[in-house]
């Protein structure tokens, strides 16, 4: 069982509910990634998204379209994101899953991708423009290196998607909560709930909720029906505002604040 697998196994052992945390990496720059890696986790985060930055986020609402830049204006890159994990590891257990977009991997080629994503100790890969009827070539070198494929499921997905994706997926499907692209939202949609239970129904895997969930509130909300939650946009967008100790800060009270929300929702 991947880190991920073993993560969800030991909530469900302590009636918990999962929090998923997304910060872009290299925003503002590597050493800050691999320190916010850290604070994450003490915070409370369960599994951290570390977004790979693209020249063409399309899936990404403006907070992390701007986050995106800044990385790549800092000179991020893939091999640079693998090598800042690898030192982060020396001191977290964290499951880590890289979160993006196909051309980084495609570019990178996918084999080499695999070999050096598990060696540097990445436990996952969500990639929001690859459809699971294209994924089986990457898939198939990801299963060997013991990484998992997410798959993204939306309130369009039919019950033929959903079977096509708890197949193909392994860790846990990530259902994103409205159409649309990602960003905090005031509310979140009350379909939720229904939408959730028709996927548990399908599939063994874990069900995380994702986009538009900003405060603990709706954190809890979410927490409710599903098996974890995931916050992105409203992290980021700490990043425009603070820098340093103080960013540091600033998001570990979030995401105390987040996981104390969802820690045990019935």
């Amino acid at each position: 069982m991947s880190r991920i697998g073993l993560k969800f196994a030991e909530l469900r052992s302590r009636n918990e509910k999962g929090l998923v945390t997304f910060i872009t990496a290299g925003d503002p720059d590597l050493l800050a990634t691999e320190k916010l890696i850290g604070i994450l986790e003490h915070a409370g985060a369960d599994i951290i998204e570390l977004g790979v930055p693209f020249s063409d986020p399309m899936a990404d609402g403006p907070t992390i379209q701007r986050s995106s830049q800044r990385a790549l204006l800092a000179g991020t890159t893939l091999p640079a994101i693998l090598e800042c994990v690898k030192r982060a590891r020396l001191t977290s257990r964290i499951p880590i899953l890289l979160m993006g977009y196909y051309n980084p991997v495609f570019t990178y080629g996918l084999e080499r991708f695999a070999v050096d994503a598990a060696a540097a100790g990445i436990d996952a890969l969500l990639l929001v423009d690859l459809p699971p009827e294209e994924s089986g070539e990457l898939r198939g070198f990801l299963q060997r290196s013991g990484i998992d494929l997410i798959s993204l499921l939306t309130p369009t997905s039919d019950d033929r998607r959903i079977d096509l994706a708890s197949r193909q997926g392994s860790g846990f499907l990530y259902y994103v909560s409205v159409t649309g692209v990602t960003g905090a939202r005031q509310e979140v949609s009350g379909s939720v709930a229904g939408a959730v239970a028709g996927i548990r129904e399908r599939t063994d895997l874990p069900v995380a909720v994702g986009f538009g969930i900003s405060t603990p509130r709706q954190a809890a909300q979410m927490a409710a029906v599903a098996d974890g939650v995931v916050v992105g946009s409203a992290l980021v967008a700490l990043f425009e505002q603070y820098q340093g100790d103080e960013l540091g800060e600033k998001v570990a009270v979030l995401v105390k604040s987040l996981k104390d929300a969802v820690r045990h929702v019935s």
